[in-house]
């Protein structure tokens, strides 16, 4: 008689249903795992018989046979070890089948018959609670597998833990949701930073309506420091949105003590970053930077310095919100509705403007150096703003200016706007995601702005592209304004921080 338990194979963000076989057939013995597995599920064999050993569980003298079907799937990871041997326990009559059948495990175990926590706790309670079936996952784990709360959540130390919970001999206490992670304490804010309204002003419409924000400046000007204070402004995830990250964050194993974050996450890749780091890959197809910021800030420092293969891919993620991994053996897709923040040095030297530092190749450089940004991709700025040198008497005065906290208070107010306009379109949650007829319909401005729309297309030559993303950043505009209609001040104001002297159209 053939036992079953059920775990799950990771595809992108999802969980699939796996369901673990075990039969045990006349003959010499021998234990085999088939089902296109991996060389960590390959080793799950070693680790169950020594776990088993450790509890005084002897193997039957008969051929184990544990099949992992769908068998054309690909398995990969150590998280199979506790379903085979929970199956093959079930095989041999130390555990009832029924009950385990009925469950959807996961866990890496030790030698000495330990439950080690593995990654995608989170994925993987949301594929049993779709199953309607009782989650049994590593102790350390099940504080955040818990946050899935419609399916039972079963945590135990160690195998031995979870064979007495499934007789009835001691029964383990449903686990609980793990602490919200606090706000960190002292984070920057924009009031520290002096000068630079402009680029204050670019941050807050940015942050407002997801629009994706290129800063360009001499070293020193500001605009890593900039950069750094955007969460600060950014409004706190929602319910969904922070189930959505924690899960890709679960499959990076970057939540720790099962706490999840309100918080949007800011990630900050260094340049030398390779294309699987920034955009997702390498063995399991793991989700990459760009993912990891769903829903957040991905901040691109040095952003010319990044290898082109990794800037030209960023390209189709910007416009569509998710991504495809392509590999021979796994095609997965992550979402990854980002904003992109950019900073780069208008040079090599990056005093393009300073006679008195600039090098002798000066205005060349400048050419050059900004011109490993396609216009493609520069097209894909709805802001762009220069960040000159902050001058000696401005580091003088006192920092009076806007905390961050009034800030966000009205990119809160423009974010809740959005959200009540778009409430009847799914995947449409601000300005940065309408498109087509919803942008004509809610984005069009008066017959002023119109005009003054139509005289900056033609003179400064915006593309299709670039026409309607100004029409999305003066909507933002006019939200943060108040106003139920676009403007004409709010088109210009959007023109601005497209027509700058950055490069690109």
């Amino acid at each position: 008689m053939v036992s079953r338990s059920y775990t799950v194979a990771f595809e992108g963000i999802d969980a699939r249903l796996v369901e673990v076989q075990c039969a045990l057939s006349p003959g010499m013995p021998h234990f085999s795992l088939v089902g296109l597995p991996d060389k960590a599920v390959s080793e799950a064999k070693e680790r169950v018989r020594a776990a088993l050993n450790a509890l005084s569980i002897a193997l039957p003298s008969r051929r184990i046979t544990v099949n992992l079907s769908p068998a054309d799937l690909p398995k990969e990871g150590s998280h199979f070890d506790l379903p085979i041997a929970l199956s093959l326990l079930a095989a041999i009559d130390i555990l009832p089948k029924d009950a385990v059948a009925g469950l959807v495990s996961l866990g890496e175990l030790a030698l000495n018959g330990g439950l080690i926590p593995v990654t995608g706790a989170l994925p993987a309670a949301i594929a049993a609670a779709e199953a309607e079936r009782t989650l049994i996952c590593p102790e350390a784990s099940g504080a955040e597998a818990a946050w899935v709360g419609n399916t039972p959540v079963i945590a135990p130390d160690t195998l031995g833990a979870a064979i007495q919970h499934l007789t009835g001999a001691r029964p383990i206490e449903v686990s609980q949701p793990g602490q919200v992670v606090p706000d960190t304490a002292n984070a920057p804010d924009l009031s520290e930073v002096k000068g630079q309204e402009r680029a204050k002003r670019a941050l807050e419409i940015a942050a407002a309506g997801r629009h994706h924000l290129l800063m360009v400046g001499a070293p020193g000007s500001g605009k890593s420091m900039l950069a750094a204070r955007m969460p600060g402004i950014l409004p706190d995830l929602g319910p969904e949105e922070a189930l959505e990250t924690s899960t890709i964050h679960s499959l990076a194993g970057l939540i720790e003590q099962g706490g999840i974050s309100r918080k949007r996450p800011f990630r900050a890749p260094h340049h030398t970053a390779s294309m699987a780091a920034i955009v997702g890959g390498g063995k399991g197809a793991k989700p990459g930077e760009i993912s990891l910021a769903h829903n957040g800030v991905l901040f691109m420092d040095e952003f010319p310095e990044f290898s082109r293969n990794v800037l030209e891919t960023l390209r189709q993620p910007i416009e569509t919100g998710d991504v495809t991994v392509a590999r021979a053996n796994a095609h997965v897709k992550y979402p990854c509705r980002f904003l992109l923040v950019a900073a780069a040095n208008p040079c090599k030297c990056g005093y393009l403007a300073d006679a008195s530092r600039a090098c002798a190749r000066v205005p060349a450089c400048g050419e050059d150096y900004m011109g490993r940004i396609s216009g493609p991709l520069m097209d894909r700025f709805d802001l762009r703003v220069e960040v000159p040198p902050v001058t000696f008497q401005d580091l003088e005065l006192p920092a009076n200016g806007e905390h961050s906290s009034v800030i966000a208070d009205r990119v809160a107010v423009a974010r809740d706007r959005q959200r009540k306009r778009f409430s009847e379109f799914p995947g449409v949650t601000v300005n940065a995601d309408a498109s087509g007829k919803l942008l004509e319909t809610f984005a069009q401005p008066d017959a002023e702005g119109q005009e003054l729309l139509r005289q900056a297309a033609e003179r400064v030559g915006l593309s299709a592209r670039g026409y309607h993303r100004v029409m999305r950043v003066a909507r933002t505009i006019a939200d943060l304004a108040g106003h139920d209609e676009v403007e004409r001040t709010d088109i210009a104001e959007a023109i601005s921080f497209r027509v700058t002297g950055v490069t690109g159209s």
